[in-house]
């Protein structure tokens, strides 16, 4: 049985796509270091098909959620400047 435990922690995760589902509150109503963490799964799961030819259709709906970040995140650096 040990044996069967330790193999299972040494075996190496399977390659798949970073998740990136809808943060549970509106872009505005997120704290900087939540904001911050949605645009970095955003970044990995945009970065992840783009090595797949061609790319997936989804990847469109991922770049306008990351752009609607970098938005916020700018209104909010705009905001903090002033």
């Amino acid at each position: 049985m040990a044996c069967l435990a330790i193999l299972a922690a040494t075996r190496a995760p399977i390659a798949h796509a970073p998740a990136a589902g809808q943060p549970q509150h509106p872009l505005g109503a997120l704290a900087t270091i939540e904001l911050a963490g949605y645009r970095r799964q955003l970044e990995n799961a945009i970065a992840f098909p783009g090595a797949q030819r061609p790319v997936p259709p989804a990847r469109d709906d991922l770049q306008a959620q990351l752009d609607a970040v970098l938005a916020e995140q700018d209104d909010r650096a705009r905001i903090t400047r002033a």
